[in-house]
């Protein structure tokens, strides 16, 4: 199957890279991710990315930096669990987008990998997602994967980000470290 892989970040991306090749599939990555903040933390993923793509021999697409429309999506969604489902939306349904544009047959996200996002309301979005736009949505819970690929992350020297890129995730973090200081 031709599936079109919406890439979070390069520690991410490996077990499910590994996956899809185990099974297969041909595949892209799609890099959009307008919710990392700064830009220059938004750069040095997408370096990250470039890297690991280069390292296994797969092609991702980098569409434009659009941290406006993110900004705008988000409105009067801050509060964690309303602005996680906003921004993956944002970041999927651009993905489904490019995808149907691009004759892929399916598409996917490496964010099914991480145990910090709500598994369950992510995968309702892309199947959601999935049936309005008539493009199949690939799941597999890449979960299982996850420790294995930090600690791929790591053995390469990749760049490990603490927190999921937006502001305000950031700062929830900032402020839970303060609190158990």
């Amino acid at each position: 199957m031709n599936i079109l892989l919406h890439i979070c970040c390069a520690p991410c991306s490996i077990y499910p890279v590994e996956e899809l090749k185990r099974k297969g599939h041909k595949f892209a990555g799609f890099f959009y991710n307008p919710n990392i903040h700064l830009y220059s933390e938004y750069l040095k993923r997408k370096a990250e990315v470039e890297k690991h793509s280069k390292e296994e021999g797969y092609n991702v697409i980098y569409p434009e930096y659009e941290v406006e429309k993110y900004f705008q999506y988000i409105a009067d969604n801050e509060t964690f669990g309303k602005r996680c489902a906003v921004c993956w939306w944002l970041r999927l349904e651009k993905a489904v987008r490019f995808a149907i544009e691009n004759g892929f047959e399916a598409f996917t996200t490496t964010l099914l990998g991480s145990p910090y996002q709500d598994h369950a309301v992510l995968k309702n979005i892309c199947e959601d997602i999935a049936s309005k736009s008539g493009l199949k949505f690939y799941y597999e819970d890449f979960r299982t994967g996850f420790k294995a690929g930090r600690d791929e992350a790591k053995r390469r020297g990749y760049y490990l980000q603490n927190y999921c890129g937006c502001i305000f995730s950031e700062k929830e973090r900032l402020e839970k470290k303060k609190k158990n200081v």
